[in-house]
């Protein structure tokens, strides 16, 4: 139980649905989408899309999403892939030979067809209980009325919305400026959108005037998209990964997102006695440090589109981790082995919902960067993401950038079974710092038994190519305990990340909701 002296939050419990999430507002579609007869596929894609609206610089319809779904009433879990390709036409030749060494992240070069829309779409056709019509209905409306800028979303406009260009300053700003705390800022334009997929399912969005608009402003920006890869764009149903951690089992989604660097790191850190370190103490966040180091190293030598994807067992073999855990020292940090393939970003939402029938959902939906690549559609204001940048120019990569293939993903929606038979949807955003996030998560809960909320709520850290971030939650005394052992430590600007869970008690079956206090969210129950 939390010190009730001090400021916190309280999880949540309900008895017949619930939904964490990042911004208030979208928490209270999804229950008010349950409330209606919906179930929580329906409720996560209606709040999902709300959140485009509510947090425009972190995700949108131009973006992607991944998701798992556990079935209600037996233990089968399905997994979505819903990234989108590169256009045919992207070449990896012709870029080096313009002289880039990576993807251009402000460019039409960087955009991959998105697709999100289509996984929405798949996933209520085949799952859904309410017509898409009011699925989308609070969308659309506040679309149209708008919504008020939280504190959280004017923070990060303030850093990301100077990456805005051409007719997308028109669409984001109010009057040329960054929306301020209470603003209230609308998508109209959108709403069309949502109308004409509620009418015409996926084929409104990838086929027809908008799929259109979309191409040419593409097109004219320097791209090589064509209305043919917008029409061929479809998610996959693929199986999720599953992995064992001291009695736990995590469940990850395969390439090309990096769930496969999570369950290396957890391998790695079983290797310690973590549950005999300090929880936010120097000995684990330097240990927690150098796993990162050595599991991301792996995840840009292997991983990529799940067709180029060689490597795979070997990074989940036992065998590697116990060879890597092997070469970390208690007493001195490691270089970083290489840089990473992405330039950092933190710009991600995460919806779980759980409803009445415990089917449960885990749903993670981005544009990468902040406000994805600046880029909009001209007619439409759609927003482009820039999850090309995924990509490497490296000549015969796994992850070469080239027509038709899905780039490198940071963003996983994660479940984890417990020992004790409870099962918890996760997500924790943050760009590259999920699969740290995850294995963050997951240690806080098994090694030194957190609750979810308590979990999500501690300081976290980050090895990154420029040094060791630590949370001002360290205390100083931590910070400078790293810096002895050869870190670059030091507290960042802002806050790393963000989480949200629920727990599916197996005992009581009650709902426990958990969400980060870094964010504007919440978690919300009925």
């Amino acid at each position: 139980m939390r010190n009730f002296h001090l400021p916190g939050r309280s999880a949540v419990f309900a008895e017949n649905g619930m939904c964490a999430t990042s911004h208030p507002l979208a928490a209270k579609i999804a229950i008010d989408l349950l409330g209606a007869g919906g179930n929580a596929v329906d409720a996560a894609i209606g709040a999902a899309v709300l959140l485009g609206i509510c947090e425009p610089q972190m995700t949108g319809l131009g973006g992607d999403c991944f998701a798992l779904v556990k079935h209600p009433g037996r233990d089968e879990i399905t997994g979505l892939n819903a990234s989108g390709r590169a256009p045919a036409g992207l070449s990896a030749a012709a870029l080096r030979d313009a002289g880039h060494a990576t993807l251009p992240l402000h460019d039409a070069a960087a955009v991959t067809v998105p697709g999100a829309v289509d996984g929405f779409c798949r996933l209520h056709g085949d799952m859904g209980r309410l017509d898409m019509g009011e699925v989308l209905a609070p969308a659309i409306r506040y679309a149209e009325e708008g919504v008020p800028i939280a504190p959280r979303v004017a923070h990060d406009l303030r850093d990301c919305a100077p990456h805005l260009s051409g007719v997308a300053r028109d669409y984001y700003l109010l009057g040329g400026q960054i929306p301020a705390v209470g603003q209230v800022f609308r998508a109209p334009r959108q709403a069309e959108v949502l109308r004409r997929i509620v009418r015409e399912g996926r084929k409104g969005f990838y086929e027809g005037e908008v799929a259109a608009d979309m191409v040419a402003s593409l097109r004219t920006l320097g791209g090589t998209h064509t209305e043919e890869d917008f029409a061929a764009t479809a998610c996959d149903y693929i199986t999720p990964l599953c992995n064992g951690y001291k009695g736990a089992e995590l469940i990850e989604l395969p390439p090309n997102g990096q769930g496969a660097t999570a369950m290396l790191l957890t391998n790695i850190l079983s290797h310690f006695d973590l549950a005999g370190m300090a929880p936010f103490g120097a000995e684990r966040a330097h240990i927690e440090a150098e796993a990162t180091k050595l599991a991301y190293d792996a995840r840009d030598r292997f991983l990529a589109d799940a067709d180029h994807t060689a490597r795979l067992a070997h990074m989940l073999d036992p065998d590697t981790a116990a060879r890597l855990a092997a070469l970390i020292d208690p007493t001195r940090a490691m270089p970083d082995p290489a840089a990473r393939s992405e330039a950092v970003h933190k710009d991600t939402v995460y919806i779980t919902v759980v409803d009445r029938d415990r089917m449960a959902v885990s749903l993670i939906y981005s544009i990468f960067h902040g406000f994805g690549s600046g880029l909009a559609s001209d007619r439409f204001g759609l927003l482009f993401h820039n999850r090309g940048a995924g990509f490497t120019l490296e000549a015969d990569h796994p992850n070469e950038a080239a027509g038709g293939k899905r780039p490198m993903h940071t963003i996983i929606p994660g479940m984890l079974r417990e020992t004790d038979g409870s099962l918890m949807p996760f997500g924790v955003m943050g760009g590259a710092y999920q699969a740290t996030g995850h294995a963050r998560f997951v240690t806080n809960l098994v090694d030194h038994g957190m609750h979810p909320q308590a979990a999500i709520d501690g300081p976290r850290s980050f090895a990154e190519a420029d040094g060791l971030k630590v949370e001002a939650g360290y205390a100083p005394e931590v910070v400078q305990a790293l810096v002895e052992l050869g870190h670059k430590a030091y507290v960042p600007d802002g806050a790393i990340g963000g989480a949200q869970a629920i727990r599916i008690d197996a005992e009581s079956g009650l709902l426990q909701g958990a969400s980060d206090p870094r964010k504007d969210g919440c978690a919300l129950g009925y």
